[in-house]
């Protein structure tokens, strides 16, 4: 049973670490190089909803799988699913308002934070892969 639940985290969480990295390191620039910069605003807006449910599911299926194994590193991906809720359900609706409202100070602040929190939970999946 413990090795069946250490393959189901190792899959989630190379399945999240890759999905992270994937859309940060070529979906995202791709989007800007070969789109016209409002259409892949548009399209980019359109994958995060989609974006954070991958990072949310991945991450909860890693929490439950590490939970009889590794609790510490359990709670650090249920941390990770938390965030992906805040961030796809408040964090990235308060950015989208921002920039349609031309408010660009509001902007660049909500998507350095998304940025940060990004960071923070691709290290923490990284972290927990490694051990």
């Amino acid at each position: 049973m413990q090795t069946a639940l250490a393959l189901i985290a190792l899959y989630a969480l190379s399945l999240l670490l890759g999905g992270m990295v994937f859309f940060a390191a070529v979906t995202t620039p791709v989007a800007f190089k070969r789109l016209e910069r409002e259409q892949a605003r548009h399209y980019i807006r359109g994958v995060f909803p989609i974006y954070y449910l991958w990072v949310l599911a991945t991450s909860a299926i890693a929490a439950a799988a590490l939970f009889p194994l590794d609790r510490g590193a359990s709670i650090v991906m249920a941390v990770c699913a938390a965030l992906a809720i805040w961030m796809r359900q408040g964090v990235m609706l308060r950015i989208r308002a921002a920039d349609e409202a031309g408010d660009q100070a509001t902007f660049r602040k909500l998507h350095r934070l998304s940025v940060i929190v990004n960071l923070l939970q691709m290290a923490a999946a990284a972290g927990v892969l490694a051990i």
